[in-house]
């Protein structure tokens, strides 16, 4: 007996939820010409799960993790949160004090999908390997 959910009885339909496309950002430099072009950059970066380098406007370098961002009304009171690669304190920056960003880290959810790894334990199977569970993958 078929139980009809969401207007559908198979339950194939019901497995595979729409996500997001997630985009390559590995080496992208984005243009911060404008107020929107920053926050958008930086909500980009805040999802991004590799190193950032940030140059402020004093011509300082930043390279660290961002962790959390705050957003305020304007880039002067919005700021982003990091751990930088050098020292263990995190930092805040004003979005107003950043001139540059580079996407300059590895992205380490890359590649990481489950689609991607259902591709690769099949291709194992396929080829008799034995004891392909579910095991992450090795630490860089």
């Amino acid at each position: 007996m078929s139980v009809p959910q969401r207007g559908t009885a198979n339950p194939e339909e019901l497995e595979h939820a729409p996500g997001r496309e997630r985009e390559n950002l590995e080496g992208w430099i984005p243009q911060l010409a404008s107020d929107e072009e920053v926050r958008a950059a930086l909500e980009k970066a805040f999802d991004y799960r590799g190193d950032v380098s940030i140059t402020l406007k004093s011509g300082e370098k930043v390279e660290g993790y961002i962790f959390d961002r705050r957003t305020g009304t304007s880039l002067s009171d919005s700021v982003v949160r990091l751990f930088p690669k050098s020292g263990k304190q995190k930092i805040s920056i004003s979005y107003a004090d950043i001139a540059a960003l580079a996407f300059s880290g590895k992205d380490t959810a890359a590649g990481k999908t489950w689609e991607a790894w259902m591709k690769k334990y099949n291709e194992k199977k396929a080829a008799g390997e034995k004891n392909i569970g579910l095991h992450p993958d090795a630490l860089e």
